[in-house]
């Protein structure tokens, strides 16, 4: 008999799903049976196949987005831009991938042909975030199906629900389930997925501490594509401006927003000292109105729970740590509901201490440090091996150019919160923030390869230097043709 994966939803810790755990080796199997087929289809007929899938999505738009906010937690309006955003990356992607990708051809002498075309690499794994759990997996499934590759894709343990729902929504579009197959299971099962030698690449979305044991993995294996996205230690800097409040409702957007479990929230809030008491003031106060609830509560939520009482548990020890190392108090992170993951936002002043640890802390945990110039805050956003988002809020648009030129981050924004990233772009960090693989629109970089071709019609060839004359020993000059 099978063990079963369960799933809870984090606002009331009701069991929301279950499923049996997948077998890798015969998944592995199938997925590498299916793609020489599914290759060998025109780019058009897949791409109408994941045309019908982004329809589907859009006809389950609301059972889909309910199914996130419950086993995510995530206020239901947060959940449906969600689901906006899976249906719409396949267009986008269509587009990717005619751009970075394209065939061409460069005629040459004699009927001589020099041509690029990409291929697929195979079996592609995507492993999913909790975070996202329809979005960011789908934005690897969907440009790695178009250019041809079947995918084995594992949620993650704590939402496989939505991962089953979001697998389902592609059989039904016509894409054969040969060729996407969700792999169920925990920590052991995507281990056993990622070490497979059956997989040609893994695609990956999730912590740094998970990315590197990757990286250390493929490091022999270089023939197998490797995407990493592991998240950040992202700053947030606020200079120069009048306009204390819309700083602030910047800053709150950047470190709150979906109770702080976005790769690419605020972790950070670096600020001039002269403007710092205005802002922080003004921070806690907005801080202090969001509302924290259930994903279907009236009125509305800003932040629904955290993913589950261990992350709470763990964000809340890191609150007292950073307490008790120096750290001074501007708003206390508490436990509303005292047997489930809710979390108010934390604010706590860092400046004094002497160490400030180098980790994303992944909930709505805001550190504070105040600085004299701007030289000094370039230089604190760059204290971090981390580099996914940097946002710089105020200023001129010549410390801005100084800020982009000078701040080690893949997502760099003006006026705007940290995580203000549109898929029309790329997306990706340095550091510790990825492997230079970055997504949404450049991730038809990573899920096909470009092959280089010298093509004739016909056979013509001649040695014109360096054979002996076939009735002797004398060095001929002629042409062999």
């Amino acid at each position: 008999m099978s063990e079963d994966l369960l799933s809870f939803e984090p606002a009331t810790g009701e069991e929301l799903w279950r499923g049996p755990v997948s077998r890798v080796d015969d998944e592995v199997e199938i997925a590498r049976g299916a793609w020489p087929a599914w290759a060998a289809q025109a780019v058009t007929f897949r791409a109408e196949t994941l045309r019908r899938f982004a329809d589907r999505v859009k006809a389950e738009a609301e059972t889909l987005a309910d199914l996130i906010a419950r086993e995510t937690g995530k206020p239901l309006w947060e959940a449906r831009t969600e689901v906006e955003s899976v249906a719409n990356k396949v267009d986008i992607s269509v587009k990717a991938y005619a751009e970075r990708t394209p065939n061409r051809r460069i005629e040459g002498a004699m009927g001589l042909r020099n041509a690029v075309r990409h291929k697929p690499h195979g079996a592609l794994a995507v492993l999913g975030p909790y975070n996202f759990p329809a979005h960011l997996p789908n934005g690897h499934i969907v440009p790695a199906l178009l250019a041809g590759n079947s995918v084995l894709f594992k949620p993650s343990e704590k939402t496989p629900a939505t991962g089953a729902k979001l697998v389902e929504l592609f059989h039904g579009a016509g894409v054969p389930q040969e060729v996407l197959r969700l792999v169920i299971g925990g920590p052991e099962t995507g281990k056993a997925l990622a070490s497979h030698e059956g997989i040609d690449g893994l695609l990956f979305t999730g912590s740094a501490r998970t990315g590197l044991a990757l990286s250390r993995q493929f490091a022999g294996q270089p023939g197998k594509m490797l995407a990493l996205e592991m998240g950040g230690n992202n700053p947030v800097v606020v200079w120069d401006t009048a306009d204390i409040r819309t700083a602030a409702i910047l800053v709150v957007q950047s470190a709150f927003l979906s109770a702080g479990q976005r790769c690419t929230n605020a972790r950070r809030l670096i600020v001039k000292e002269a403007m710092a008491e205005r802002l922080i003031e003004e921070v806690k106060t907005l801080a202090n109105r969001l509302i924290v609830d259930h994903p279907h509560a009236e009125p509305a939520p800003y932040m629904g729970p955290v993913i589950d009482n261990e992350a709470a548990d763990g964000l809340t020890e890191s609150f007292l740590i950073l307490m008790s190392n120096g750290g001074q108090v501007i708003r206390h992170m508490t436990r509303p509901v005292a047997d489930r993951p809710f979390l108010t936002p934390g604010i706590i002043d860092v400046t004094a201490m002497p160490e400030r640890p180098d980790i994303e802390l992944f909930g709505p945990l805001l550190q504070v440090i105040r600085v004299d110039s701007f030289e000094a805050a370039i230089a604190e956003a760059n204290n971090t091996a981390f580099g996914l988002s940097a946002a710089l809020i105020g200023g001129s648009p010549q410390l801005y150019d100084q800020f982009w030129a000078n701040a080690r981050a893949g997502v760099i924004n003006w006026n705007r919160p940290t995580n203000g990233a549109s898929s029309a772009a790329p997306f990706g960090g340095i550091g510790l923030s990825g492997n230079h693989r970055p997504s949404a629109f450049y991730a038809a970089d990573y899920c096909a390869y470009p092959v280089a071709s010298s093509e004739s019609d016909a056979m013509r060839a001649s040695i014109g230097v360096g054979l002996r004359d076939p009735e002797g020993s004398q060095l001929v000059t002629k042409k062999y043709l």
